[in-house]
């Protein structure tokens, strides 16, 4: 498998994201944000976390406009996998290629720290290789990243199963205090109504060995290459 991780300018996530691609034996490729093609045999886009573009105007706001979005847009209209992690989240929200938008933290502060995430649906793309309900610890390093939606849309997302993962104790409750930044219903990471596209928060690429304390990010990279693995054979 292939993965082509975006650098924009002030991403600062990216090295990571394709160091986290090559943990599972897969191949990662730079692609630049003023690209205006892609590789013909990419199978996934990363876009990664930082600041794009500095955060001017709000997180995304300018990078969705990048050359190279308009190739990502089209690759996920097409079914192409894309994963958006934090700041790359953020630029699906403003690109339209996820609902809803992400916020000041409500306690307006930057957090960094290890949050608990549930696994929510297991039958995604990029959950495929872990059991519906399996506590996964990953970094969060954000300060606009409390997820907001009008609550028609929060309804939809939720029946529909594209809620992939959910802030929660290490136990697996849904409290308040184990909500990092107030998101509705304690969102982490949700997917588009197809589900070939998926944003989270958290960082799965900075918890891809034991000695950076965990090594639970795997899962995300293991569950595409099975996928995309999957994919071939049938």
């Amino acid at each position: 498998m292939k993965i082509g991780v975006v650098t924009f300018p002030g991403s600062n996530c990216d090295a990571d994201a394709r160091y986290g691609a090559t943990v599972t034996g897969n191949e990662a490729v730079q692609l630049w944000h003023k690209d205006e093609t892609l590789p013909i045999d990419v199978d996934v886009i990363i876009l990664p976390g930082g600041f794009s573009y500095g955060d001017y105007l709000r997180t995304g706001a300018i990078a969705r406009f990048s050359p190279i979005m308009n190739e990502v847009i089209r690759f996920a209209n097409d079914g192409g996998l894309v994963l958006g992690i934090c700041n790359g989240f953020q630029i699906l929200c403003e690109s339209g290629l996820l609902p809803g938008a992400l916020i000041r933290n409500e306690n307006l502060r930057f957090v960094c720290k290890d949050v608990h995430l549930r696994v929510e649906n297991s039958a995604t793309p990029f959950t495929c290789a872990v059991k519906l309900g399996t506590m996964l610890r990953v970094p969060v390093a954000h300060g606009e990243g409390r997820y907001t939606a009008p609550q028609e849309t929060i309804d939809r997302i939720e029946a529909n199963g594209q809620v992939v993962y959910r802030y929660a104790s290490p136990t697996g409750e849904t409290t308040a205090d184990s909500n990092p930044n107030g998101s509705m219903n304690n969102i982490a990471g949700i997917m588009n109504e197809r589900g070939n596209v998926m944003g989270l928060m958290p960082h799965p690429e900075r918890a891809c060995e034991p000695l950076l304390g965990s090594a639970d990010g795997v899962s995300v990279f293991a569950s595409l290459a099975l996928h995309v693995a999957h994919s071939i054979l049938i």
